[in-house]
C-alpha cells in the first residue's frame, strides 16, 4: 500500500534534498569568493572599504539607526577586516553543511543573514542581480529546509508545498522579467540579431564563446528565437499542467546550460537552473536516476510520504506566503510597467526583487587596459606594461577562460567602464592609488604583477578597441588603439590627488 500511494501521490523530498544542497553549492562558491576577494574589494585597506561606506550612509542618513534599517548588514557591529573575514569563513563551512545535505532552518537563516550583510556593504561590486536572486531563493530555502533537523528525509519536517509554489514564482519572474526587459529595449532583440552581437561583446566570454560568435546568422537568429520562447512563453507553465511543467522546467535548464556554455555570468545562470529544479516532483526526478539508486531512494521515500505538516510550520508557510504576496506587488507593476526597471529591490531585505538581462547589447566591445611605468619622465619613447587579470580580455594571445560559477568582480566591473565612464570613476581611481601604492592585497585580484619589485611611477588607462580574431588565427583577439581613460598619475600629482579627496576616498 506504501508503493501504491507513493506511485499515485505526488511528493517532493528529492526535489527538497537536490535544492537545498545545489542552494548550499551556490552559496559555497559565493562565500569562496568573499574569502578570497573580499579583503581587496571591501576590507579597512581595500578598494571600497566597507567600514568606510557605512559610516557615509549613517552620515547621510542623519544616524546610525536610520542607516541600519535602511541597510541591514551585521557589519553595522562591527566591519573590521577580522569580522568581515570571519563572516567569509563562517558562511563557506556553514554552507559546505548545506552542500553535504545537513541543512536545517537555522543554518540557512544565518546564510541568507551573512550573505545579505555582505551585499549590502559589497557596494558597486555586488550590485548585481545574482547576489539579490542569491538573498532571495536563499530566504525561501529556510522555510523550505528541515525545521530543526538536518536530515533531508525527516518525517517531522517534510517539504512545504507551498514553498515550492514560490520557488516556482520566483523562476516565474527571472524568466519572465528578463524576456521582457529584451523586448523593451534593444530592437536587436525584435529583429532576431542580438546574439550576432552578445558572444563577442559580453563582460567575459567563454572558450566557446568564439565558436559560437562564428556561426551562420541564421543560427544566431535561431537562438534569439529560442531566448524569447523560453523567457516569455515557458514561464508560464511552470504553473501550469504537470506535463507543461515538466517541459517548461527542462526548457529553462537546457536554456541555462547553454548560457553557461556559452560565456561567464558569475553564478546567475547556476542559480536559475537550481531554483527551476521546483518545477520537478520526486516522481519525475527517480526516472532520470540510475537503477540502484532509484530503489534505494523509493525505499526511504516510501517511509516517509504520509508525513504531514505541524500546524507550527504551516503557519510559518502561511505566513511566509503571505509577505511575498504582498511584497511582489511593486515586482508586478515593474513587470508591467514601459519602464521596467532591471534588478531592482523594493525594501531593505530583499525578500522579492525583479530580475532582467541584457536589455541593450554592445555592437562593439571596448576594453579599458591598465598600464605602468617605472620612468622618471614621459615621453613618446616610454615603456609601459599592462596589468593582466584573471579573466578579462587583455593580451591578444591569451583565450577567454571559463570560471563560471566562479566570479573574478574586478574583472567584471572593468567591463562597465566604456559604457559608463564616469559613473565608474570613484572605484577606479581607489583602484589606480593602490595600484601606485603596491598594494598586496588588491594586487591578488590580478593574473600578474609586472612591478614586482616596487610600485610604479605612474599609471594610466587606455581603451582598446577588441574584436575576436578570424578562425584560423594563432591570436584570439584584435584590438586597436581607441583613446584615454585615465591619463597619466602619480602620487605626486596635485590633480589626482583632490580627486581623490573629492571622492572621499582615503589612503
Amino acid at each position: 500500500m506504501e508503493v501504491l500511494a507513493f506511485r499515485t501521490t505526488y511528493s517532493f523530498w528529492l526535489t527538497r534534498a537536490l535544492l537545498l544542497r545545489a542552494v548550499g553549492f551556490i552559496y559555497v562558491v559565493a562565500f569562496l569568493i568573499l574569502v578570497r576577494q573580499g579583503p581587496a574589494l571591501m576590507g579597512s585597506q581595500g578598494i571600497l572599504p566597507a567600514g568606510h561606506f557605512l559610516d557615509l550612509i549613517a552620515e547621510q542618513l542623519g544616524s546610525r539607526g536610520a542607516a541600519m534599517w535602511e541597510l541591514p548588514s551585521l557589519f553595522w557591529v562591527s566591519a573590521s577586516d577580522a569580522a568581515l573575514s570571519a563572516g567569509a569563513w563562517l558562511g563557506f563551512l556553514g554552507a559546505l553543511v548545506v552542500l553535504a545535505g545537513f541543512g536545517n532552518a537555522p543554518l540557512l537563516g544565518v546564510l541568507w543573514a551573512l550573505y545579505l550583510s555582505f551585499t549590502h556593504v559589497g557596494q558597486i561590486f555586488y550590485g548585481y542581480g545574482w547576489d539579490t536572486l542569491l538573498c532571495e531563493s536563499g530566504f525561501l530555502a529556510i522555510f523550505f529546509a528541515p525545521a530543526w533537523r538536518g536530515r533531508e528525509f525527516d518525517p517531522r519536517s517534510p517539504p512545504p508545498l507551498i514553498v515550492i509554489v514560490l520557488y516556482r514564482w520566483l523562476a516565474f519572474r527571472i524568466m519572465f522579467g528578463a524576456g521582457l526587459i529584451k523586448l523593451r529595449g534593444d530592437p536587436c532583440w525584435t529583429d532576431l540579431t542580438c546574439l550576432a552581437y552578445h558572444y563577442e561583446t559580453q563582460p567575459n566570454p567563454g572558450p566557446l564563446s568564439p565558436y559560437f560568435h562564428a556561426a551562420p546568422l541564421w543560427f544566431h537568429k535561431l537562438g534569439t528565437a529560442f531566448n524569447h520562447v523560453v523567457e516569455v512563453a515557458a514561464p508560464f507553465g511552470v504553473f501550469g499542467p504537470r506535463r507543461l511543467r515538466l517541459v517548461c522546467g527542462a526548457l529553462i535548464i537546457v536554456f541555462q546550460l547553454i548560457l553557461i556554455a556559452s560565456g561567464n555570468l558569475s553564478f546567475l545562470n547556476w542559480l536559475t537552473l537550481v531554483i527551476a529544479l521546483a518545477c520537478f516532483d520526486d516522481q519525475q526526478l527517480l526516472r532520470v536516476l540510475p537503477a540502484r539508486l532509484s530503489s534505494r531512494l523509493r525505499a526511504k521515500l516510501s517511509g516517509v510520504v504520509e508525513a504531514r505538516q505541524s500546524r507550527r510550520r504551516l503557519s510559518a508557510c502561511a505566513a511566509l506566503a503571505v509577505v511575498v504576496a504582498v511584497l511582489s506587488l511593486n515586482p508586478v507593476v515593474n513587470l508591467l510597467s514601459p519602464r521596467q526597471a532591471m534588478n531592482a529591490s523594493f525594501e531593505p531585505f530583499n525578500l522579492v526583487n525583479t530580475y532582467g538581462a541584457f536589455g541593450s547589447v554592445s555592437r562593439e566591445r571596448y576594453e579599458v587596459v591598465i598600464e605602468g611605468t617605472s620612468a622618471a619622465t614621459l615621453d613618446e619613447n616610454t615603456r609601459w606594461q599592462e596589468y593582466e587579470l584573471p579573466c578579462k580580455p587583455g593580451r591578444v594571445d591569451r583565450g577567454p577562460c571559463w570560471i563560471t560559477p566562479y566570479h573574478y568582480r574586478l574583472d567584471w566591473q572593468l567591463w562597465f567602464i566604456p559604457l559608463s565612464p564616469d559613473y565608474n570613476r570613484r572605484w577606479f581611481f581607489s583602484l589606480t592609488n593602490k595600484l601606485l601604492r603596491g598594494d598586496a592585497r588588491v594586487l591578488a585580484l590580478f593574473a600578474d604583477n609586472p612591478f614586482a619589485e616596487r610600485p610604479p611611477r605612474f599609471i594610466r588607462a587606455v581603451f582598446y578597441k577588441y574584436r575576436f580574431a578570424p578562425p584560423g588565427s594563432r591570436a584570439v583577439w584584435q584590438r586597436e588603439p581607441a583613446g584615454q581613460y585615465l591619463p597619466p598619475v602619480s602620487l605626486d600629482d596635485a590633480e589626482f590627488r583632490e580627486a581623490l579627496q573629492q571622492y572621499r576616498i582615503t589612503d
